[in-house]
């Protein structure tokens, strides 16, 4: 149980989130992760839709809906893309003779990238530019808002789920979380030591799902991870049982995770509130009244990029990148250029003779 010297023991919230909406039956349902990028495009389209009938937009109302479209396969192929380029090159040249035979497709291998998503938009945004004949930097400035929406939708899918979880907080800290998903971790990195940390887990409890299970025998697994096929697939199953009886809200379960689990900083909360939030409102005050095409766009990249390099400060990188130059991670180094690129949009947007759009005042 977490205790810090000296002072009261902290009981912390251990996650036991369903990540199903609504679910049918086995694997089937409506997740919140799939709720979240619906909310940011539908937020988005009303947005839209209202600085169209205030005449603040080129956008007619009839052609919103067909935007909205592009937007949507812009996140979807540019997060993916953008996930398998600057994440896990390896999947773009992995096929395989069974469904769904390209490492990109096979989205239960890695996930998307935000950084990714961004250039999927800036693309549609581009062909629906030149469909339409229409202004490609204002199309990108109305995107703003919405994506805005959507990433912080995004992130408290990301805590919902577990994944995405932030580093090792203090014991003291009250607000910390302990995350039964990263066992999982602990499995495909081979950590034995945080594994035997299970073992009063299986002593407690004899057996699961009518499987024998005991301190000597789970140590016995563990030993054997690496080297024995049967005793790695107990240790999968028994690590999988934990986090569903977990996620069900087993308060058994949860109680026993309370002593091996780590306390992390609920980082997915943090970025939700950093890079969804507080630039939401950001670019929402700046577009009171109309700007230069552009201008809201490399704002919104600018404050972006800066967010969520302070919002990563919390988060652990991936395991099998790990940090980079000066200690930063992927995603800062990703929103470092970023914000140079973004820096430079808004001179380069602020100095041209482009007309005002936008505006909600």
């Amino acid at each position: 149980m977490s205790q810090h010297k000296g002072m009261k023991e902290i009981q912390h919230y251990v996650h036991s989130i369903d990540p199903f909406a609504f679910q049918f039956f086995g694997d089937v349902g409506v997740r919140w992760y799939g709720l979240a990028y619906l909310a940011g495009i539908v937020l988005g389209y009303y947005f839209l839709k209202y600085l169209s009938l205030k005449g603040r937009t080129e956008f007619k109302v009839k052609e919103i809906s067909d935007f909205a479209t592009y937007c949507a396969i812009g996140i979807l192929a540019g997060g993916r893309v953008g996930y398998c380029l600057f994440y896990a090159p390896e999947l773009l040249t992995s096929f395989s003779s069974s469904f769904p035979f390209w490492g990109v497709l096979e989205v239960h291998r890695g996930g998307m990238a935000s950084h990714g998503g961004i250039l999927g938009v800036m693309v549609a945004c581009i062909f629906f530019a030149r469909k339409h004949k229409k202004t490609f930097w204002h199309i990108l400035d109305v995107t703003t808002v919405g994506a805005a929406l959507g990433f912080m939708f995004g992130r408290l899918a990301n805590f919902i789920n577990g994944e995405l979880y932030g580093r090792q907080a203090p014991e003291s800290l009250s607000w910390a979380v302990k995350f039964p998903q990263e066992m999982t971790e602990w499995v495909n990195s081979g950590a034995k030591a945080s594994l035997f940390k299970l073992s009063s887990v299986a002593e407690s409890l004899q057996n699961y799902s009518g499987t024998l299970i005991n301190e000597s025998l789970w140590r016995d697994w563990v030993s054997q991870l690496g080297s024995n096929p049967s005793a790695r697939e107990k240790v999968i199953s028994f690590v999988s049982w934990l986090q569903n009886q977990a996620m069900n809200g087993n308060q058994k379960v949860l109680e026993l995770l309370q002593g091996p689990l780590t306390p992390r900083y609920p980082s997915q909360l943090i970025q939700a509130f950093l890079e969804g939030f507080l630039v939401c409102v950001l670019i929402f005050i700046l577009w009171r009244t109309p700007k230069k095409t552009g201008v809201i766009a490399g704002c919104f990249g600018l404050a972006y990029a800066i967010a969520r390099i302070i919002g990563e400060q919390y988060r652990m990188p991936d395991s099998y990148i790990g940090y980079e130059l000066f200690g930063l991670t992927r995603g800062q180094w990703l929103s470092v250029a970023m914000a140079i690129i973004a820096v430079g949009i808004i001179i380069m947007r602020q100095k041209s003779n482009a007309k005002k759009l936008g505006g909600w005042s």
